[in-house]
């Protein structure tokens, strides 16, 4: 639908590819003018997706976000996944842009295609398209507009442009934006703002007119970032006290995880150090017990959280760590247009680079401080020589770079880089009297693109377009890492170990690298498209397309997931070369720790065939079928203990639609009408196993209603209405919750694997063995590790308890003496409690679950006055509203993973002087402060399953003044 001054005024749109108006498009499409961005207050996506029709918009855990239509969005989680939304800059196809961090400006407007657009814009265009199309230089005359803006937490935005005609037949425009805020979010903690904004973008259009039938444009553009924006909002947890799962499946509260849960609490606790301290006691009986000293904490003592505070507002955090964020962006564009007369042809092309970087407090949250800690003070004494020369000359330089002023002083962290050696190496991020922890998530990479299409205008009933485009991609580096004292502590200790397990063989090792990273070294996506259309016009007023395209996607993955993985000598500044040992002759990688690679191709026909009858000038009716595809991806690097395929399959709709398009009362009223149905085929939806998401594949059914308006009584007065209803339903799937492993059975028990803080169940094959599964665990505690016996786990119906899974599947398969021939005589015990299983979990139904991100219903309404002076001057009054239905978060549509329903409401007030050449303006976005949650993202088991929400801006307002001329 058409957002414009007025309802007689016709918006160009390209949605198939040629300049059409609005009305007389059969597609369900939105347009915004560059006067309706302004007016509605829409300044970014979150603003955007307010003012459309079934589409949700939020941010994601890591540097990303999702832009969901209809029910189809981002559920799948990896670098090779695609978005499900096409995102286009002036019709070029962008992946990866930074585009949706940007303030908008100097835009001739904004096109939303609602639905799978499998012909035209193909390119993996499931859910739709949003094309920004740029403004271009005026070759009539000279123009310039400027602007400046003031608001609450000290926010300041300017604007402005020049449009420079040289001749008649080339001109120039320059624009650009600067904006700079504090944070919307108070960090109790370190008394600082963070969540602000400090970026600027420039733009430059060169427009050329050779001649009466060809056009040229070249257009660059380019974003820079550099401030404390928050990746994540909030982090919300209902505490488990046992620590088996972290934070509660049930619940969502402003609790801090139990910290016991935590990869760093588990592999440097006293608990992990025995076992693996134990075959110690051949060498010296005494030993085992030094080193179990070590351990920075015990899993069944105090943890690290214990007396954190989450405070209560979702606009308050208390963190040790204040967030960075970084991101830059360059693009170049040309576009090539001539008319031929029968046939005209455009050429489309561009180049650009982008990069971010980001870091934030992992757990939102501040430790408790050291003080005297039993752990500190051993390594600290073993350091001194207390346990002897062997144990000094082992342990000192571990000392050195953990606690370098010693076990009262600050705590070194690692810095997060490709280097891999962190502190043990030199690279010290920084050092604190408490536990940091910190992720960051960065990538860079570059992107271009040529695309060309031809568009006949011939006499007679038929026509059509042939087009082709090419996309290449590159990922550089793609990297999420996750850093902690504790990480760092066990690298060095655990290392420590494996030294004087070597027996001299090692000089002074720490296990790399000292923290995780799930790190793509490269991506490269190759993908191509041949498509075209005809139109046949069967009468005056009936009109038949059809359209068809091939698409084929190669993908390229080189990447790997290291932690704690190899020796390394203490002192040794790049670890790569000792933690990549381990290539297999074709590449593939042993371990974790070397790279794997890894191609796939996929390929699919798609296309539309549309009917529509224009039964009169202003009336239009329409019923298509179009067919949909996003190409299928590559999953990361696993354990082999866990079943997941290297490769997900490519998503497929085949989407049924009616609409109906009206302009009334001489264009007065303009009323839209859509219905729609989805057959949705192996659609991509992720799990978190062992610090990294999957992806897996499943069907679903979409179908909804959306009705848009704009009406005008009088050139006064301005209404636009949209509402929408929207259900979904997901098909025959079960996967496993990791928020309850359980699945619900009060017969599993819940494991906290002791040696990677993984979550796993022991599953009884006799249904209803609840006591069996709790003696088969506890024997094995007690008897081979040392670790207590199950215990209820609070939000579940079930028990649970610290272990080790790999040890536990051994016992379950017969095989215990494998793992200590001196526990041979425990087999029969085990076996006498019956069969078990393990596994990630128990995979619960999702079968007619609501798709995430799909709200139920949204309404929105807008109005404004305008009054006209004697002296040319007006007054323009205007509010907005918009009111969003519950959705959930996650596609297993539990209590916690509902998000509730939000309204926002906007209003401002302008002052225009004479012919539009200055205005004054007072606003206000989010009247009522709504702190709306958009999305949710659950963490992983290793971090406690703690969930990071996502929210709306804050109540913002102030003044604008501007010129133009």
């Amino acid at each position: 639908m058409a957002q414009d001054n007025n309802a007689n005024a016709p918006i160009i749109v390209t949605a198939q590819r040629q300049a059409q108006t609005l009305q007389e498009v059969p597609i369900a499409v939105s347009a915004f003018t560059a006067e309706a961005l302004e007016r509605q207050q829409i300044e970014n996506a979150s603003d955007l997706q307010l003012s459309l029709p079934n589409v949700s918009f939020t941010k994601t855990n890591f540097t990303s976000s999702s832009f969901t239509i209809r029910g189809v969005g981002d559920l799948c989680v990896g670098t090779s996944c695609d978005s499900a939304t096409g995102i286009h800059l002036n019709d070029q196809p962008l992946l990866g842009s930074r585009l949706f961090e940007q303030e908008y400006y100097d835009l001739e407007r904004i096109e939303v295609l609602r639905g799978p657009q499998g012909t035209l814009f193909g390119r993996n265009a499931t859910s739709g398209v949003v094309n920004f199309i740029t403004a271009r230089p005026d070759l009539s005359e000279f123009a310039a507009r400027g602007s400046f803006e003031y608001g609450n937490f000290d926010s300041m935005r300017a604007e402005g442009m020049v449009n420079v005609p040289i001749g008649d037949w080339a001109g120039i425009r320059i624009a650009g934006y600067y904006l700079n805020r504090d944070g919307y979010t108070y960090n109790e903690y370190n008394d600082t703002d963070v969540d602000g904004r400090d970026q600027y973008s420039i733009r430059g259009s060169l427009r050329l007119e050779p001649g009466p039938d060809t056009t040229i444009d070249i257009i660059g553009t380019y974003f820079e970032e550099d401030d404390n924006r928050s990746r994540i909002q909030k982090q919300l947890c209902a505490r488990d006290d046992t620590g088996v799962l972290g934070c509660r499946p049930d619940a969502l509260a402003n609790e801090v995880v139990n910290g016991n849960s935590t990869l760093a609490a588990v592999l440097s606790s006293n608990e992990l150090f025995a076992i693996q301290s134990a075959p110690f006691a051949a060498v010296d009986p005494g030993l085992p017990a030094t080193l179990t000293a070590l351990g920075l904490t015990s899993i069944y003592g105090t943890d690290q959280y214990a007396n954190a505070t989450n405070p209560s507002d979702l606009r308050r955090i208390r963190a040790d760590f204040d967030p960075t964020y970084y991101a830059e962006e360059w693009l170049i564009q040309g576009r090539l247009e001539h008319d031929f007369g029968p046939v005209a042809l455009t050429l489309i092309g561009g180049y650009g680079e982008s990069e971010v970087d980001s870091r934030t407090d992992y757990n939102l949250s501040a430790a408790d401080p050291f003080g005297v800690n039993t752990g500190l003070f051993t390594l600290a004494a073993l350091a001194g020589g207390a346990g002897g020369p062997a144990l000094q000359a082992v342990f000192a330089p571990v000392a050195a770079a953990l606690i370098p002023n010693g076990p009262t002083g600050n705590a070194c962290v690692s810095e997060a880089s490709l280097a891999y050696s962190g502190i043990y190496g030199g690279n010290v991020y920084g050092c604190a009297p408490q536990s940091i922890e910190y992720d960051r998530s960065s990538i860079s990479g570059r992107q271009y693109s040529v695309e060309a299409h031809i568009d006949s205008d011939l006499d007679g009933p038929f026509n059509f377009l042939l087009g082709a485009i090419y996309v290449n991609t590159r990922t550089y580096q793609n990297d999420y890492f996750v850093n902690a004292f504790g990480l760092d502590y066990a690298a060095g200790v655990l290392g420590g170990f494996t030294t004087l397990g070597a027996a001299g063989a090692l000089p002074p090792s720490f296990l790399g690298p000292p923290f995780f990273n799930s790190e793509t070294d490269s991506f490269t996506l190759e993908s191509y498209g041949l498509f075209g259309e005809v139109y046949f016009d069967i009468t005056d007023n009936l009109r038949l397309t059809g359209g068809i395209r091939y698409s084929n996607d190669d993908k390229y993955v080189r990447s790997r997931s290291p932690i704690l993985a190899v020796p390394v000598p203490i002192g040794t500044t790049d670890a790569n070369p000792t933690i990549s040992a381990g290539f297999d002759a074709d590449g593939v990688t042993a371990g974790q720790q070397a790279y794997r690679e890894f191609n796939a191709s996929f390929d699919e026909v798609t296309g539309r065939i549309v009917l529509d009858w224009q039964w009169s000038p202003n009336n239009l009716v329409y019923a298509s079928w179009s067919r949909g595809y996003k190409s299928g991806g590559i999953n990361p690097p696993f354990d082999p203990i866990f079943s997941v395929p290297a490769t997900f399959n490519p998503e497929i709709i085949n989407a049924f639609e009616v609409g109906s398009k009206n302009t009334l009362a001489n264009g007065a009223v303009q009323i839209n009408a859509t219905a729609f149905m989805y057959d949705y085929q192996d659609l991509q939806l992720s799990r978190i196993l062992n610090r990294t998401s999957f992806n897996d594949n499943t069907d679903a059914t979409v179908w909804g209603l959306e009705l848009e308006a704009i009406i005008s009584p009088d050139p006064a007065w301005l209404f636009n209405i949209s509402a929408s209803t929207l259900s979904t339903s997901i098909g025959n799937t079960q996967l496993v919750d990791t928020r309850d492993p359980s699945g619900g059975r009060s017969d599993t028990v819940i494991i906290k694997d002791l040696s990677n803080g993984a979550n796993c169940a022991v599953i009884p094959q006799a249904v209803g063995n609840a006591a069996g599964a709790n003696a088969f665990v506890n024997a094995i505690n007690a008897n081979a590790l040392g670790l207590q016996p199950t215990v209820p786990v609070p939000g579940t119906n079930t028990t649970g308890a610290y272990s080790i899974c790999s040890i536990l599947q051994a016992g379950a398969a017969g095989q215990i003496a494998a793992v200590n021939p001196a526990l041979a005589a425990l087999q029969p015990l085990l076996d006498s409690f019956g069969a078990f299983s393990i596994a990630d979990g128990v995979p619960v139904d999702l079968s007619g679950n609501e798709l995430p991100l799909a709200p139920d219903y949204k309404i929105t309404v807008g109005g404004q006055y305008t009054a006209d002076f004697d002296n040319g001057m007006s007054l323009v009054l205007r509010a907005d509203y918009s009111l969003t239905g519950q959705q959930y978060a996650r596609s297993f549509n539990r209590a916690v993973d509902r998000i509730e329903t939000f309204g926002i409401a906007n209003a401002q007030v302008q002052l225009n002087g004479a012919d539009d050449r200055w205005f004054v303006r007072a606003f206000i976005q989010n009247i009522f402060d709504n702190d709306a949650i958009t999305g949710h993202y659950l963490t992983d088991p290793s971090s406690g399953l703690f969930t990071n929400v996502f929210t709306l801006e804050p109540r913002r307002y102030g003044l604008a003044a501007g010129f133009r001329f």
